[in-house]
């Protein structure tokens, strides 16, 4: 079992679903949410500024939002300032795209790419992922 999750998705309803299917897994101890990547980098922003300590071990990321998206957050996350940070980021979306899946592997801190909804089956999947 993870001890904290951040769901990053603009849908209110994706995020409820998120922590009920994660609370119903035992997946995790916790799970925090943001409705953009602004508001996940000034989540991280916190943590490096010392004013918490509470480090997710993995964000479930959605692609597609406004303010700023998903790239727009792997891209940031993806510099210096964050090299120490050990997060682990499953990209969870709506999009078929191939290209986007090719486009996050070149994010080293992203170790998979879902499809929405998220699942009990997902998390099995992902549990192996850690236990690695």
């Amino acid at each position: 079992m993870l001890d904290l999750i951040l769901c990053v998705d603009d849908d209110p309803i994706t995020l409820m679903l998120c922590k009920k299917v994660i609370t119903k897994a035992s997946f995790s101890n916790n799970i925090i949410t943001a409705k953009n990547g602004e508001e996940a980098i000034q989540y991280f922003d916190s943590i490096l500024n010392k004013e918490t300590d509470k480090l997710p071990q993995l964000v479930f990321l959605d692609l597609n939002m406004p303010v700023m998206d998903g790239w727009d957050f792997l891209n940031i996350f993806n510099t210096p300032k964050y090299s120490e940070v050990t997060t682990k980021i499953v990209v969870l979306s709506s999009t078929i795209d191939p290209e986007d899946h090719q486009k996050s592997k070149n994010f080293p801190m992203v170790i998979d790419f879902l499809s929405k909804p998220i699942t009990n089956e997902m998390l099995n999947y992902l549990q192996t992922k850690f236990e690695e």
